[in-house]
């Protein structure tokens, strides 16, 4: 099997995962728990710099994300994914957000949210993070 055979096998199982298994066992609840499983993933996989997340994304298969903006409280990325449903159904990029959500937490020092929003034309997800300057975690 060659290195093109095996990310094909790679993105199927990924897809079967995440598309269909994960949905049929978390049901109504999905988009919360996979927010909580990626502020989980982040207390596991920390990263020292919100700059490492990029590296992290594509090693994980999530795909590319570009840091587009940054004010005094908040943050805006894009996600390029790799694999999009093929059955036209939208993925939830929860976990994903919750990841990101956590790493500027404890990069930053203050309660952080992050909102996902996926762009059907093009297939970029656009996340914005967001952090309570008047909130700090210690």
């Amino acid at each position: 099997m060659d290195e093109k055979e095996h990310s094909h096998v790679t993105s199927f199982g990924y897809e079967l995962l995440r598309d269909h298994v994960l949905a049929s066992i978390l049901g109504k609840h999905e988009k919360d728990i996979l927010y909580w499983a990626g502020k989980d993933l982040a207390r596991k996989f920390p990263l020292y710099s919100m700059e490492e997340a990029s590296s992290f994304f594509n090693e994980a298969g999530w795909g590319i994300l570009k840091l587009d903006k940054t004010t005094k409280d908040s943050a805006f990325y894009t996600l390029q994914t790799f694999n999009l449903p093929q059955s036209g159904k939208s993925r939830s990029h929860r976990l994903e957000a919750g990841f990101l959500a956590e790493q500027q937490q404890k990069i930053g020092g203050f309660l952080t949210e992050c909102y996902d929003e996926q762009q059907k034309k093009n297939g970029v997800v656009t996340f914005h993070v967001k952090w309570d300057l008047k909130t700090t975690i210690s």
